[in-house]
């Protein structure tokens, strides 16, 4: 098996491994699936460098913010998907959905008093960072966390990229030493040792039992009642898991990429790929996705342009619908990362938003807005325009709100609130609350890109200054939401 690419990987402490220890621990609680993911490649490979056992623990705890039976139900759909996969393999899988809040506080530590090393993700997002960095303080074996999450390295970039195009720029030059070092696609098949559970330690399955098949089931809803979790979000209407994103993105492939830099921005047509969920949770990699695109385009390395355009066609040299797609499953997606990993303390906040945006809106705060809602308003769509509260309503009822709705969503909350503080609150609130997809890196994109974020300066415009404007009536000129608009009335 081939190494982890270094640059993958990062010290989270300065403890050693553990001499005499009997397995590898890996932590899952990002990259959550089994295929094509470096974190646990690298827990493979150091289990057969040491020659001992791995232990793969999948933990989900109830007191993050907005926990609800939508996230909850994703996720627990991917665990089910592993408990079936690892029910009889040389790994032991444990999967763990905490009872009570603060029920699983130190399985992890009892579980790394056994291990040689701990794995973990490397996600750079939400409330992640800080639970990995306190965890690794209290571990007295070496700890690592894995990249997983792109086709670039989150260290490999050198700077903050502040737009699409610089960034594409980049990947142009960078990308390429990195299109060989993709992961293993099944790195458990290389797997040597045998887990034995008696190098569990003494009382741990009685204090933290593996999670029920009852609440395992996939789309299970009613054992998530006894969760301390918000039950007024229910789950989406689509299965969450490996074996789900892996259907998604063949159906993508084979019915919808031709036709995707047509239909993606159409309300009427469902044109998008559907996979930034399963890509949140980690359910699938970019990789597989590049992989699979990359075969049926009969691509290699060798066909990409020898110089860096910036450009979002031609440098690939595949075909449109290909091209488009890379565009938003790389670019796009990926720049959010960059700005999440190079600025953790920021990336969520106002004040990361580039001078000339937090300026323009300062001269416009006191310009009057003939509506201005509250959040509930927001929330239960009671606004005056029947679109906006279609898309609204779809981000409640299924988890998502079309592409290019997504876009007026947000400018017009902007529109109709009292300053571009307030809008960034309800906008992250509402996302994150109801999006299968929010709390990501990439989401964050999308919501400060409403405000001006990866952008540059339009006509200016009362209470939008120079941030881009948008209205209902020019998404109306361009496309058909007449169907739309009656489907989430």
């Amino acid at each position: 098996m081939k190494p982890v690419p270094p640059v993958r990987i990062s010290a989270c402490n300065k403890a050693p491994k553990r001499k005499g220890g009997d397995y590898i621990l890996y932590w899952m609680i990002a990259n959550r699936r089994l295929q094509e993911n470096f974190a646990l490649q690298r827990a493979i490979e150091l289990a057969n460098e040491h020659g001992v056992g791995l232990l793969i623990f999948e933990p989900l705890r109830i007191g993050y913010r907005w926990a609800s039976d939508r996230i909850h139900r994703f996720i627990i759909d991917g665990m089910c998907d592993h408990s079936q996969q690892l029910s009889d393999h040389k790994a032991l899988y444990h999967p763990y959905v905490e009872p009570e809040e603060d029920k699983g506080k130190g399985a992890l530590e009892a579980l790394a008093a056994n291990a040689v090393a701990v794995i973990t993700d490397d996600f750079p997002c939400f409330f992640l960072p800080q639970m990995v960095e306190a965890a690794a303080s209290k571990l007295d074996v070496a700890m690592e966390m894995v990249d997983s999450n792109g086709l670039l390295p989150l260290r490999a970039a050198p700077k903050t990229y502040t737009t699409a195009y610089s960034f594409r720029r980049g990947l142009h030059k960078i990308l390429p030493d990195h299109l060989e070092d993709f992961p293993e696609v099944d790195p458990l098949e290389q797997l040597d040792a045998s887990f034995d559970e008696s190098w569990l330690p003494e009382g741990f399955l009685e204090q933290w039992p593996a999670t029920s098949d009852a609440l395992l089931k996939h789309g299970a809803r009613e054992p998530l009642a006894a969760l301390a979790i918000d039950h007024s979000v229910a789950p989406v209407p689509f299965q969450g898991g490996a074996v789900a994103a892996l259907a998604r993105m063949e159906t993508f492939l084979d019915e919808k990429l031709a036709a995707y830099p047509e239909d993606r921005n159409k309300p009427a047509v469902k044109g998008a790929s559907g996979l930034s969920p399963y890509l949140h949770f980690g359910h699938i990699s970019a990789h597989t996705i590049f992989r699979e695109l990359a075969e049926r385009e009969g691509w290699s390395p060798g066909d990409i342009a020898e110089k860096p355009t910036g450009k979002r066609e031609g440098w690939w040299n595949m075909s449109e619908g290909a091209e488009s797609f890379i565009d938003e499953l790389i670019t796009w997606r990926e720049i959010g990362y960059n700005m999440a990993h190079r600025e953790p303390d920021t990336y969520d906040k106002y004040e990361s938003l580039p001078d000339w945006v937090k300026e323009t809106l300062a001269e416009h705060v006191e310009d009057e807005r003939e509506y201005v809602y509250s959040m509930d308003e927001f929330e239960n769509a009671e606004t005056h325009d029947e679109l906006w509260n279609a898309a609204q309503r779809q981000l409640v009822q299924e988890g998502h709100i079309h592409n290019y709705l997504r876009m007026l969503w947000g400018k017009k909350i902007l529109h109709w609130t009292a300053n571009a503080k307030d809008a960034l609150e309800v906008m992250i609130e509402l996302n994150n609350k109801y999006g299968i997809d929010g709390r990501n890196p990439n989401s964050y994109s999308g919501i400060f890109w409403t405000l001006g974020r990866y952008d540059r300066g339009w006509t200016e415009r009362d209470i939008f200054g120079k941030v881009r404007y948008m209205t209902s009536d020019s998404t109306r000129r361009k496309y058909k939401v007449d169907d739309y608009i009656a489907t989430y009335s």
